[in-house]
């Protein structure tokens, strides 16, 4: 395990870079033009943001960027 530390203005810009990241990969999840398979990458890609920014937000905030798994498996698609 890493560890570091961060004053509080480092928090804060650690979560204004993570939310901003995490928005432009919600937005691009929603572009039809977009394959599936790179879609998948974006994800997990999204997963990770996520990950990290559990460490430096308040829960409250955490909860507007949690994602559900409601795509399809069967057409391994996600909703648009």
């Amino acid at each position: 395990m890493i560890g570091f530390l961060i004053n509080e203005k480092e928090q804060k810009e650690m979560e204004y870079l993570l939310k901003r990241e995490m928005d432009e990969i919600l937005f691009d999840l929603q572009d039809h033009r977009i394959d599936h398979i790179v879609k998948r990458a974006m994800e997990e890609r999204y997963k990770i943001l996520f990950n990290l920014f559990t460490r430096v937000a308040p829960p409250k905030e955490c909860m507007k960027y949690m994602r559900t798994k409601n795509y399809s498996k069967k057409n391994n698609k996600l909703p648009k």
